[in-house]
């Protein structure tokens, strides 16, 4: 998958792949072993078909006239809620869900100093899956129900392993050093907390009890 720089952020080396899907998959499994989180196989399948699809900019942008944009969680919500029909209700709340958590994993380095933070995008996410998760429980389609409710269970931990797919082979920056304290003082990510301390920053427990 292309990365797009954000700001001074220097370009990353272009990683070729036969099959983006596999890709995604042994990135994905591995980084959930890092970040000791587990998921049921079909909650990875389903992340790694998201992950293939949104690689494509088509499937993750809406279009309009001034060009390809993505469209704002609040509208996402918006359109949930006033559905006509409970099947465009769902597919609503998926793509709420969905791109929720493919923003918060792969771009969270590029809400820095912007209104909407990735707390934001994490909580939208969650609750959009929770909600779907819910409404499918007692239909046929118990399965994906599951599916649903754990990535609302475990959406901070997936994004986690999102950030860590992201930034494979990546340095950083002071910038960037700065940014992971206000994610882990935001969302409490283990990961954001991990790395500081692998790169000589001590967070204290306080400074989030005080937020």
């Amino acid at each position: 998958m292309p990365h797009l720089p954000v700001g001074n952020e220097e370009p990353r080396r272009v990683v070729r792949v036969a099959n983006l899907q596999e890709f995604f998959r042994d990135h994905l499994h591995h980084a959930l072993e890092r970040q000791h989180v587990e998921v049921e196989d079909q909650t990875e399948h389903y992340v790694v078909n998201l992950l293939t699809l949104f690689a494509r900019s088509e499937a993750l942008y809406e279009q309009t006239p001034e060009g390809p944009k993505l469209k704002p969680l609040v509208v996402m919500l918006t359109e949930a809620l006033e559905a006509r029909s409970a099947g465009d209700r769902h597919r609503s709340l998926q793509r709420l869900g969905d791109v929720s958590l493919f923003v918060a994993g792969f771009f969270a380095h590029s809400f820095a100093r912007k209104l909407i933070d990735v707390d934001y995008h994490i909580a939208m996410g969650g609750r959009a899956y929770r909600t779907l998760a819910e409404a499918l429980a007692h239909t046929r389609s118990r399965v994906l129900a599951q599916v649903f409710a754990e990535l609302a269970e475990k959406f901070q931990p997936l994004v986690d392993a999102l950030n860590d797919v992201s930034e494979t082979s990546y340095r950083h920056t002071d910038r960037d050093i700065l940014r992971l304290y206000e994610l882990w003082l935001k969302t409490g990510s283990r990961r954001s907390y991990r790395i500081l301390r692998q790169l000589g920053v001590d967070p204290t427990p306080s400074a989030r009890t005080a937020q």
